[in-house]
C-alpha cells in the first residue's frame, strides 16, 4: 500500500474511533422475506393468487400464521431462525379468512362466508396449533373483519364489519345491514358460543349513524375494546365485561398544507387539503388513556398520517403530511395512486428493551414507519421496506422481532407475490434506505422515483441519474452525493423544452458531456408517439439539441429502445455509444445493437451484442458505461423473486469494438461475465430479487454502483436499492 494511502486509512480509523458513539443506535434490518407461494400445497398449481393479509404469532414467536382470503386458508410458517422461515403449510377453511389470534395452542380465525355484501355472514373456526386440525366453529350473524384478544387472555372482540358494496349507489352509505361487536368470553384458549355479545354501535355517529360498519379492534390492560368506525369517521370505547359503550367520539378532520394532490406524472408538494376526514383503520392502545390510529380513509376521508388519541377523545398529537414526506424522502411516494397518498392502514406497538415502538404500515407507499413514542410527539426512528401493500403487522419483542405481512400478489401480471417480511432489531445501522434526499428550500420533499440510469460526475462519489417516463410531467436530473451513506440526492434538475417541462420523454440512459450538461437516450414508443432520439441538455435541464434516429434504424423499431448512454473519444472523434434494450424487427433472436453516434460527423454505424438466452420472459441491456478502455454492459432479464436469473454485468474490450455502418452486416461482437449480481441484490436488504436492474455506472474512483428502478412505487414495492460494488479494478 502506498504511504499516502496508508495514512489515509490510519487517519480515517483514528477519527472513526472517536466519533463513534459509546452505544450504537437499536435499529431494525430485514433479515428474511418468505414468499407465500411457497406454502401452496404440491398439488396446487404454484402461479394460483395468494395472500398474506393479517399475522399473529403464536405464544414462543416461533411460529407465524396468518390468514389468506383468496386461498380460502389459514398459512402457518416456522420461524425457529428467523433468517431462514420454513413453510408451515396450510389449512383450508370454507370460507375467507379475514384476520386471525392466537391464544395458547389454538389459532382463532374470522371467517367471512357471506353470499353477498346485502347478505353478510360469517363465523369464527377454532383451530389446534400443533394438529392444525379446525375443531369448532361459531357462528357470527354478520361478516367479521378484525379480532383482538384481551391481555388477560379471558375476551375475544370481532368487529363485524357488512361491508359496504363500492358497486351499489357509487359506494354512498348506509348500505344495510348495519355492523356490530362481537365479544366471547374465552377458557383455556377455546370461545364459549353461548356467551356472544353483540354490542348495537348504531346511532353514535354523525356519519351514516345507522350504518356502522367497524373495522377494526384492541384492546388495553384495562379490559377496554377500542372500535373504529372507518366509513362513520368514529371510534367508540367498550367495556369488554359488560359490553357497555364506556364513551365515543368523532375520529374529526385534518387540514394538510404542502401536499402532493394530483396524478399527473410529477412530484409536487404544493397543494392543500381542508378539513380532511381521518376515517381510521387500524388501532391499537399506547396505554390504558392512550391510542393511536392509522387514518387510511378507504370511504370519502384519508388524512395521509396518523393520529393519538386520549381516551376521551382529544387529539394529542396528528402527524400531519410528516410521515408522508418521510415515505416520499425514501423515494415511495405512489403518485400513480395519489388521492389518499400513502394510505397509512396498518398498525403495531411493542415494548423493545426502554423504547415503546410505534408502527405504521403504508399500504401505497408500501412501507413502515418506526416511532418512538415519547408521550408526547412521537420520534421518527426508519422506515423499513415491505412487500407490496403491508396490511399485517405482529411485533415480537422476546426475540426482537417485527414481521409484516404484505397482501398484494400480482402473480397474474408476472410481478410480485405476496410476502411475509421478517426484521430483527440489533445495534448498528439501518440498512435501508439505500439512498434518500434532502429536502427542499420549503421543507417539502425533493421528489423522487423510478431511477433508471446512473453517471459518472467529475468527482469520486459524484453521480447522477434520470428519471424515467413515469413522471413524465417532470423529467428529472438527479445529483447524487455516493460518499455519505445512505447516498443522498442533493439536487434536482427538471428537464424543460421552451421553458416548460418537457414532453414526449423517457429518459433511459445519461452521460455527462464535459461541459456541464448531458447527453441523455430516450426510448421511443411509436405507440405513444415518443421518438428514439438522443437529446443534449445544458447545465440547467434545458434541451439544446435533438437527434433523432435515421431512417435505417427507424424502419425496424420497435418499443423497446435506447436503456443506455456513454461517450468514447473527444474532440471531433467523440462518439456515443447507446445500448438497445430489446431485439428489434431486424435483429436476429438473442441479439441486440449497441449503436454508435459521431455528433460531428453525424455519422451512425452499430454493431450486435449477443444477449444470454432465457427461459421464462425476456432478455435485454438496461445501461452501458465506458470506463479504462472497455465498455460495461447491464444485461438481464425480466423475472423477479426465484424466477429471476440473469443480472449481470459483462465487458467489451474498445479494442474489438468496431461497428459498422447501418444498412449492411454488423459484427457480432464478443463479451467477458465482470459480475453477476444476483446475490447482491439477495444480500443488500434481504428482500426479494425486483426485475428492474437499470442503473450502472463507474465514478472517477473507479468504484462501481448499481441501481434499480421503483416504477414510482405503481405495482412495485418501491424499493431502491444502491449498491456499492466496490472497485472496478478487484473484479478485472
Amino acid at each position: 500500500m502506498p504511504r499516502h494511502s496508508a495514512l489515509f486509512v490510519l487517519t480515517a480509523a483514528l477519527a472513526a474511533s472517536v466519533s463513534l458513539p459509546a452505544h450504537a443506535d437499536m435499529m431494525f434490518n430485514r433479515v428474511a422475506s418468505f414468499a407465500i407461494a411457497g406454502n401452496l400445497p404440491a398439488d396446487v398449481e404454484k402461479a394460483t393468487p395468494t395472500s398474506s393479509e393479517i399475522i399473529a404469532a403464536s405464544e414462543d414467536g416461533m411460529t407465524l400464521v396468518y390468514s389468506d382470503s383468496p386461498l380460502g386458508a389459514v398459512g402457518f410458517i416456522d420461524i425457529t431462525d428467523p433468517k431462514a422461515p420454513k413453510a408451515g403449510g396450510i389449512v383450508k377453511i370454507d370460507g375467507e379468512p379475514t384476520s386471525v389470534v392466537v391464544l395458547g395452542g389454538k389459532v382463532l380465525a374470522g371467517v367471512n362466508t357471506s353470499e353477498s355484501k346485502a347478505k353478510p355472514s360469517g363465523n369464527l373456526t377454532v383451530i389446534d396449533l400443533a394438529s392444525k386440525a379446525i375443531e369448532s366453529t361459531c357462528d357470527l350473524g354478520g361478516q367479521p373483519d378484525s379480532l383482538a384478544l384481551s391481555k388477560d387472555g379471558k375476551f375475544l372482540a370481532i368487529a363485524i364489519e357488512n361491508e359496504r358494496d363500492e358497486e351499489v349507489n357509487d359506494g354512498e352509505i348506509p348500505q344495510m345491514p348495519a355492523g356490530d361487536l362481537k365479544i366471547f368470553t374465552l377458557a383455556e384458549g377455546q370461545p364459549d358460543c353461548a356467551t356472544m355479545k353483540t354490542v348495537d354501535l348504531a346511532g353514535i355517529a354523525a356519519v351514516a349513524a345507522e350504518d356502522p360498519e367497524p373495522e377494526f379492534v384492541a384492546f388495553n390492560e384495562a379490559g377496554e375494546i377500542a372500535v373504529t368506525l372507518q366509513e362513520n369517521n368514529h371510534i367508540a370505547i367498550v367495556n369488554a365485561e359488560t359490553g357497555a359503550i364506556v364513551t365515543h367520539f368523532s375520529a374529526g378532520s385534518a387540514t394538510l398544507d404542502k401536499i402532493d394532490t394530483k396524478k399527473n406524472g410529477a412530484l409536487s408538494f404544493d397543494g392543500k387539503m381542508e378539513n380532511v376526514a381521518r376515517e381510521p383503520d387500524a388501532v391499537k392502545w399506547l396505554d390504558n388513556d392512550r391510542l393511536v390510529v392509522a387514518n387510511e380513509g378507504d370511504y370519502k376521508g384519508g388524512s395521509r398520517g396518523f393520529t393519538i388519541f386520549s381516551k376521551k377523545g382529544e387529539v394529542l398529537y396528528e402527524s400531519g403530511p410528516s410521515f408522508e414526506y418521510e415515505v416520499a424522502n425514501a423515494g415511495h411516494y405512489p403518485d400513480a395512486r395519489n388521492k389518499k397518498g400513502i394510505e397509512p392502514e396498518g398498525l403495531e406497538t411493542g415494548t423493545f428493551g426502554e423504547d415503546r415502538l410505534i408502527f405504521v404500515a403504508s399500504e401505497r407507499g408500501s412501507v413502515v414507519g418506526v416511532y418512538k413514542d415519547t408521550g408526547a410527539e412521537p420520534q421518527f426512528a426508519q422506515i423499513l421496506p415491505s412487500g407490496i401493500a403491508p396490511e399485517g403487522l405482529v411485533a415480537i419483542p422476546s426475540r426482537n422481532l417485527l414481521v409484516t405481512a404484505n397482501e398484494a400478489d400480482l402473480v397474474e401480471d408476472g410481478l410480485a407475490r405476496s410476502h411475509v417480511m421478517v426484521y430483527e432489531r440489533s445495534e448498528g445501522p439501518a440498512t435501508y434506505p439505500m439512498i434518500t434526499a434532502k429536502l427542499a428550500a420549503d421543507g417539502t420533499p425533493l421528489g423522487w422515483g423510478a431511477l433508471s440510469a446512473l453517471a459518472a460526475g467529475d468527482t469520486a462519489g459524484k453521480l447522477f441519474a434520470a428519471s424515467d417516463s413515469f413522471y413524465a410531467n417532470a423529467p428529472s436530473i438527479f445529483e447524487i452525493d455516493a460518499t455519505q451513506t445512505p447516498a443522498l440526492i442533493a439536487g434536482k434538475t427538471i428537464v424543460t423544452r421552451g421553458g416548460h417541462p418537457a414532453q414526449k420523454l423517457d429518459i433511459e440512459g445519461l452521460v455527462a458531456d464535459g461541459e456541464g450538461g448531458f447527453w441523455l437516450a430516450n426510448e421511443g414508443d411509436p405507440a405513444k408517439l415518443v421518438p428514439h432520439a438522443i437529446l443534449r441538455v445544458n447545465d440547467k435541464g434545458e434541451i439544446k439539441q435533438e437527434i433523432g434516429f435515421p431512417m435505417e434504424l427507424l424502419a425496424h423499431q420497435t418499443r423497446f429502445g435506447l436503456e443506455g448512454i456513454t461517450t468514447i473519444g473527444e474532440g471531433d472523434e467523440l462518439t456515443l455509444v447507446m445500448a438497445v434494450q430489446r431485439e428489434w424487427t431486424d435483429d436476429p433472436k438473442g441479439q441486440v445493437k449497441l449503436l454508435a453516434y459521431k455528433p460531428k460527423a453525424k455519422e451512425w454505424s452499430a454493431v450486435r451484442y449477443p444477449l444470454e438466452a432465457t427461459e421464462a420472459g425476456w432478455m435485454g441491456l438496461s445501461e452501458i458505461a465506458a470506463h479504462d478502455g472497455k465498455l460495461y454492459i447491464l444485461e438481464r432479464d425480466n423475472q423477479i423473486g426465484d424466477l429471476a436469473k440473469v443480472k449481470r454485468v459483462y465487458s467489451v474490450a474498445l479494442d474489438a469494438f468496431k461497428p459498422a455502418k447501418l444498412g449492411g452486416e454488423l459484427p457480432l461482437i464478443e463479451k467477458t461475465l465482470v459480475r453477476d449480481i444476483i446475490g447482491d441484490l439477495k444480500s443488500a436488504t434481504n428482500g426479494y430479487v425486483v426485475d428492474k436492474v437499470e442503473g450502472f455506472t463507474i465514478d472517477k474512483n473507479g468504484d462501481i454502483f448499481v441501481a434499480t428502478d421503483n416504477d414510482g412505487v405503481d405495482d412495485s414495492s418501491g424499493e431502491t436499492l444502491f449498491l456499492r460494488l466496490g472497485n472496478i479494478s478487484a473484479v478485472n
